[in-house]
């Protein structure tokens, strides 16, 4: 199977199945001379890892991450870092009746017909569990974008089902379980996931996701844009079918007077597109929204075909979000991160010894 890799000077390559003994991931490219240790990555693995609240998948996995090379003496040596997490709470047998079925919205059906072969069990190699060892390189990358830059990678819920989630400070979105940006939304959230999850059922999300204080310059026209390499990465994540870019969609309705962001000596004077022109970041703030699907995994009685295309009646048992998204916020940072550490090191390989005399003016106004 190929298409494991995402980056092209700092490439992350992931490994492992949903109910197989670990996953993992290999980063290479990092440079050396970098501190790091397991307190720089756990603390992003904790926010994604599931059991957290009722309103997520009850399977316990603590998510602790091992580090097995690329770091001596807690200094990164510029050779391939290798994250290991082991599964600890798999419960194959929940998956017993669904070896010879394809799910509704799952994998199931591709992954046969492509190979031939598939593991059923939480859906193998397709299973969002696979999500972790992603947020785990990214914490990687986080914290280069953070020393190099004073980069800030921050996210949110901005809506789940038919609920919109104003936002309010960042300050609010650490602490509840849904990482919504205001406290006013929180009985809505909780009575809809309480009221799916009774039925069976499941709904999507829309997360959006931040990057501030970055260089301008990052990105290679025509086709490693540094737009479409994030929309790339973003599609990458399970369960995301729609991803925008600044005013993504309501660009359709805008003129052309209101959309193009004007510049003045004070700053740019909006940002409707997402702190990216032409491919290359404008050292504005980089904005990106997500689409995430209703989770696929429900109780409710659903048509299908089994190898043999008869049909079947399928229902989905075990542990499961009723709302993927709830969790996705870690996972949009980590691989909005994951873009721009490589592109900053693109950048920095090609156009290092760059200068111009216009000088770059402020990232915004306030």
């Amino acid at each position: 199977m190929s298409g494991n890799t995402l980056g092209l000077l700092f490439k992350v390559t992931t490994f492992g199945e949903s109910h197989g003994p670990a996953i993992g991931a290999v980063v290479d490219g990092c440079p050396p001379g970098m501190h790091l240790s397991v307190e720089d990555i756990q603390p992003e693995l904790d926010r994604r890892r599931p059991g957290t609240s009722r309103h997520v998948t009850q399977r316990q996995e603590k998510d602790q991450v091992e580090i097995l090379s690329g770091v001596f003496e807690g200094i990164t040596t510029g050779t391939p870092i290798c994250l290991l997490i082991r599964n600890t709470d798999q419960r194959a047998k929940d998956y017993d009746n669904l070896s010879d079925t394809f799910r509704p919205g799952h994998a199931d059906y591709t992954y046969w017909h492509k190979f031939g072969i598939r593991d059923p069990h939480g859906g193998g190699r397709s299973s969002a569990r696979l999500t972790a060892p992603v947020v785990a390189a990214g914490a990687i990358a986080k914290k280069w974008l953070k020393e190099k830059f004073n980069t800030q990678i921050r996210g949110y819920l901005a809506q789940l089902a038919d609920i919109a989630i104003p936002f309010d400070d960042w300050a609010h979105v650490s602490g509840n379980p849904f990482f919504a940006p205001n406290t006013t939304s929180m009985s809505a959230l909780e009575n809809k996931m309480d009221s799916l999850r009774k039925e069976g059922d499941s709904c999507g999300a829309r997360i959006h996701v931040c990057a501030s204080n970055l260089p301008v310059g990052l990105g290679s026209p025509l086709f490693d844009k540094l737009d479409a390499d994030i929309a790339h990465a973003m599609m990458g994540i399970n369960a995301v079918k729609g991803v925008e870019i600044g005013a993504g969609f309501a660009s359709i309705t805008q003129t052309g007077s209101v959309h193009g962001d004007e510049l003045t000596p004070e700053g740019f004077a909006s940002n409707h597109a997402g702190g990216i022109l032409g491919g290359i970041s404008t050292g504005q703030d980089i904005t990106v929204a997500i689409a995430i699907k209703p989770t696929s995994s429900i109780r409710i009685p659903r048509r299908s075909i089994d190898k043999d295309g008869q049909a079947v009646m399928v229902t989905t048992q075990g542990r499961h979000d009723p709302c993927v998204g709830i969790r996705a916020t870690p996972i949009a940072e980590a691989m909005l991160a994951l873009v721009l550490m490589d592109h900053a090191l693109r950048h920095r390989a090609q156009c290092a010894d760059v200068h111009v005399t216009t000088p770059i003016i402020p990232a915004r106004i306030d």
